[in-house]
């Protein structure tokens, strides 16, 4: 079994440098299966962290507000409670931007 995973640990760096680091282990257990190796998915995550090997991930990075901590808050005039005692008395807005390829879009 050693030595089965020392070849399979070989292919795996294969597979991952050849994606220049990217793919994770579902994806190099996809491309292994693809040509004809037969592994367990748990067994490639195993040997790519023993490798010290590891995917990029999707996730994005912080959010986009940064609160500037000198600034005075804006007094909360509906006291949280977002319930319109009749149609036409309580009007709320978030305001979103969007980053496009022609710069930020502002919506409201």
């Amino acid at each position: 079994r050693r030595r089965r995973d020392v070849e399979l640990t070989d292919r795996i760096r294969e597979v991952h440098d050849e994606s220049d680091g990217i793919y994770g282990s579902p994806r190099v257990h996809a491309i292994l299966k693809r040509e004809g190796t037969r592994v367990g998915r748990k067994r490639v995550e195993r040997l790519m962290r023993q490798a010290g090997l590891a995917g990029i991930s999707p996730r994005r990075g912080k959010g986009f507000t940064r609160r500037d901590p000198n600034a005075e808050l804006a007094p909360d005039l509906v006291e949280r409670d977002f319930t319109a005692p009749g149609p036409n008395r309580l009007w709320v807005t978030d305001l979103t931007m969007i980053p496009t390829g022609e710069g930020p879009l502002w919506l409201s």
